[in-house]
């Protein structure tokens, strides 16, 4: 195995985890720009106002997405693991 295969694999791996974790992190920041938004213009200070919005929307994502991200990491892990024996041998 040479460097670039293992920068290839590096890659893959790189993208999969930007992939499979965009659904809840933008969900996350669209909630908490929204709640930002309601804080300032309604002057409320409150740390649970912030929280329990995201945890629901970070839920709400996990239950919509969940079985999408969980399939994708497995097929992915599922090449990686198949890979072995042809990288092993190269």
């Amino acid at each position: 195995m040479d460097s670039s295969q293992v920068f290839t694999i590096g890659q893959h791996g790189l993208w999969m985890l930007l992939t499979v974790s965009a659904p809840m992190l933008i969900a996350v920041l669209v909630v908490g720009v929204l709640v930002s938004i309601f804080q300032a213009a309604t002057q409320i200070n409150e740390a649970t106002l912030t929280f329990v919005p995201k945890l629901v929307s970070a839920v709400a994502v996990m239950a919509i997405a969940g079985p999408w991200m969980m399939t994708t990491l497995i097929d992915y892990l599922r090449s990686m693991l198949l890979s072995i024996p042809t990288a092993a041998a190269g």
